[in-house]
């Protein structure tokens, strides 16, 4: 993710949408349904090569807007907004055990951010909107929902036609919104610039 961010901000790409498969940690998420990402829990090391840990990887408000408007007007409902965590490890890293019943170094990882309400793993948002934010781009993520990790439930596949079609339509919308920023002079989005652009 970090070399895609760099070499494609290198040649002028200045909005990001990660489009990807995770899996759901929170119990009422189902296979199929998808997960827009407001922001990034920062266990995925690569991000802490260009910045403090404590900086947050959030994304871009306006990418949000755009992927939550994208769903709706698809008519795709079943879609959660919210924090995901990213981790550099699929194993031990997202508290599987792994070769020969590895046990996880912190075991009480799903737990604590199922507690503190984390969506869901992955592996890629947070090194993306830390960059994005650090670079000055935009950023956003949507990810199908292949697993549950409470109900042990696994559908590789399921809500992956749906992810890319949120993406490809909120690349659409931004594409207007900028048109409506460009018309009005301004740099930031709200609501009533899209409210009279209608």
């Amino acid at each position: 993710m970090a070399i895609a961010v760099n070499e494609a901000a290198n040649i002028g790409v200045k909005t990001f949408i990660r489009a990807g498969s995770t899996g759901a940690i929170q119990r009422n998420i189902r296979c199929g349904d998808v997960i827009i990402s407001t922001a990034a829990v920062r266990l995925d090391g690569t991000s802490n090569c260009y910045v403090i840990p404590e900086f947050p990887a959030v994304a871009s408000y306006e990418v949000v807007m755009a992927l939550i408007t994208a769903a709706e007007e698809l008519g795709i409902f079943n879609y959660h907004v919210g924090i995901t965590v990213t981790t550099a490890d699929f194993y031990a890293g997202q508290n599987r055990c792994s070769l020969e019943g590895h046990v996880p170094l912190n075991s009480n990882l799903m737990p604590m951010l199922q507690r503190a309400g984390v969506l869901n793993f992955e592996m890629e948002t947070a090194t993306l909107y830390t960059l994005a934010e650090l670079f000055g781009l935009r950023a956003g993520a949507v990810c199908a929902v292949y697993a549950n990790r409470c109900t042990n439930e696994f559908e590789a596949g399921a809500g992956e036609e749906n992810a890319i079609r949120i993406a490809n339509e909120a690349v659409k919308i931004l594409s207007g919104w900028d048109a409506m920023k460009r018309k009005r002079r301004k740099r930031w989005l709200f609501p009533s610039i899209v409210c009279q652009g209608q």
